[in-house]
């Protein structure tokens, strides 16, 4: 990270960011070819580390180039707001975001993936929801133990705040 002004390291605030975000840009590679998807998505901590489930049809492209590589990538943003300036680098944008890195796993057990979408829904939702495997068998349901990740927040400038015309460069 650039702007180590603007890392977010308080687990509170990453945790806010995660619950703030809706959609995750789930990045894959296809015979070196890049493919971004974004997605609904859940989380929860497991031993400290970050796990992040997705889910989506029982068959298509996505799900053929998880099989083939499933190194990913990964990026959520909340809080967008554009700011204006009087000159053009004093326009920016305002926002929190996070991004990282880890392999995709497409779930198989049907308890695994009636975990994973009462997560996914919690996270979505903020309610509880009940799952069995009739329900879970109709979709494919991915989880993500990222290896790395880190969030970001570019505040407005103080001089915005204050009403002037602060410089960002």
């Amino acid at each position: 990270m650039t702007r180590r002004e603007r890392e977010v390291t308080d687990p509170a605030e990453i945790k806010r960011i995660l619950d703030s975000c809706m959609v995750i840009h789930l990045g894959l590679v296809d015979d070196g070819m890049p493919y971004i998807v974004p997605m609904n998505y859940g989380y929860e901590w497991i031993d400290g580390q970050l796990v992040i489930y997705i889910h989506g049809a029982k068959q298509g492209y996505k799900l053929d180039v998880m099989r083939k590589n499933p190194v990913c990538c990964f990026e959520m943003e909340c809080g967008v707001q554009p700011f204006e300036g009087k000159i053009a680098c004093q326009y920016g944008t305002v926002y929190e975001s996070l991004m990282g890195r880890g392999r995709v796993e497409i779930l198989e057990d049907p308890q695994e993936k009636i975990h994973a979408m009462t997560v996914l829904m919690k996270t979505q939702t903020g309610k509880d929801f009940t799952f069995n495997e009739k329900l879970v068998s109709i979709v494919s349901v991915m989880r993500i133990k990222a290896s790395e990740y880190s969030a970001k927040r570019r505040p407005l400038p103080a001089a915005k705040e204050a009403g002037g015309e602060g410089v960002q460069m």
